[in-house]
């Protein structure tokens, strides 16, 4: 690769491989490079950043990692034995300073407090090293670091891997491509790439695919085939979307109804839910917003009721707890709403709970005791992106808070031990039978 400085031709060593070339290739505004072990993902974008330092004299790059030390180790090394001619290192400005006035700027941000740091800058490029180990509030503090009145490109380069607490957005941005009003699908682009894509990698460390290879199930499918289902640290290993989702016409007719929501002022997540004879459950809808106040929030519930007949709604506990604005408790100020079930509070115990959605997981003769209908979007994107807590292995993790409220909901639900509707009871049918009748009788 040759890349022009002032009058002067730099060219850069190294042969790319195919994937690092849609990489460098890339002009969207949101690269994300990544998806398993060993795909050439570090060398890449030092490369890039490199190139651009080059070719645009003046530009400001930040290359962020969850810690220093990690970033000195996976990069500041690598940079200055491969590059090192082309830029001088200021240790205690973290860093690297180009011949032609343009920077690399090595940060960290392993808390939201980190991020702050970063408030009010400007930068031209910014590279996110490992960004599933990044909230999405903290991804969206850099995003809006990405700006200037120079002539320079604003583009963001993640490298990733699946698993970590920034898993389920960077999952939904490049991986599902499910977007919200205001994020562009054109602005994101994905490049998978596998440790199959890295020949030197492999020519150089045979045993390397067989190491990943050998690896527990979950490990292998997300290190060496970059499965983005299935990554360690995942709470609910046997969530499987094609045996847990069901299209709205498989739930049954005759059920019986009840909701479970689990409310806060960030999220509302509140589930419908049918019981069969059977005592199986169908989450028949859901509505996830964010925003509501107590009244809002029961208007909500009483909206996705509407219609049917449920039997009640089953909530945390601590609605019934007395607000000091008030007086009121949260519990009042929801049952007062018209079309509100009655409420009663949730078996809220944590482990216990989630002990018991377990079971509802495991299938039975090849059909799980639970269905999710498959309207049901944010419930069917949180139940595998959630996270083992890391302190209490078998209680999930309240990173990314994000994704926890549908969970919530439904482990709310299945600790509530609704009674299935008693079977149906029916009346023989038949046709009276007709006597025959003589004309001349």
């Amino acid at each position: 690769m040759q890349e022009k400085n002032d009058d002067r031709v730099i060219r850069i060593g190294g042969v790319p491989n195919e994937k690092q070339r849609l990489f460098f290739d890339s002009r969207a505004r949101f690269t994300a490079y990544g998806g398993a072990r060993g795909g050439g993902k570090s060398w890449a974008l030092r490369r890039k950043l490199v190139a651009l330092c080059l070719r645009y004299a003046g530009i400001k790059c930040l290359l962020v990692r969850r810690s220093l030390p990690e970033l000195k180790t996976n990069h500041l090394f690598a940079f200055i034995k491969e590059y090192g001619a082309l830029f001088t290192y200021k240790e205690s400005e973290k860093t690297l300073y180009f011949h032609n006035g343009s920077v690399i700027i090595l940060g960290y941000c392993a808390y939201d407090k980190d991020a702050l740091r970063y408030q009010g800058q400007e930068f031209d490029i910014i590279a996110i090293d490992e960004a599933t180990q990044l909230s999405e509030h903290r991804f969206s503090i850099f995003k809006a670091c990405l700006r200037g009145t120079n002539p320079f490109p604003r583009r963001m380069y993640l490298t990733c891997n699946p698993g970590g607490i920034g898993h389920s957005w960077v999952k939904r941005l490049f991986i599902d491509r499910s977007f919200r009003e205001d994020e562009d699908p054109k602005d994101y682009f994905f490049i998978q790439a596998l440790v199959f894509d890295n020949p030197i990698l492999t020519d150089a460390d045979s045993d390397y695919v067989a190491s990943l290879r050998s690896l527990p199930p979950t490990l292998r499918d997300a290190w060496l085939y970059g499965d983005w289902n299935v990554f360690e640290g995942q709470f609910f290993p046997e969530f499987d979307a094609s045996l847990h989702v069901c299209e709205p016409s498989v739930i049954p007719n005759f059920t019986k109804r009840f909701v479970a929501f689990d409310y806060g002022l960030d999220m509302l997540a509140a589930l419908l839910i049918s019981v069969d004879e059977k005592g199986n459950l169908f989450i028949e809808d859901e509505v996830c917003v964010s925003g509501l106040i107590l009244s809002e929030a029961a208007e909500k519930v009483a909206a996705l009721c509407r219609g049917r007949t449920v039997e009640f709604a089953v909530c945390s506990p601590d609605l019934w707890n007395r607000r000091q604005d008030s007086g009121r408790s949260g519990f009042e100020i929801m049952q007062y709403v018209s079309g509100m079930p009655p409420m009663i509070p949730a078996d809220n115990r944590r482990i216990p709970g989630w002990r018991v959605l377990r079971e509802y997981l495991t299938p039975r003769e090849d059909q799980p005791y639970l269905r999710i209908s498959s309207v049901c979007r944010e419930l069917i994107r949180s139940m595998p992106a959630l996270l083992c807590d890391t302190s209490r292995p078998e209680d999930a993790s309240g990173e990314p808070h994000a994704i926890t409220h549908a969970p919530e909901a439904l482990r709310y639900a299945v600790m509530s031990r609704c009674p299935p509707p008693e079977s149906r009871q029916y009346d023989d049918f038949y046709f009276p039978q007709k006597n025959k009748i003589s004309l001349f009788d």
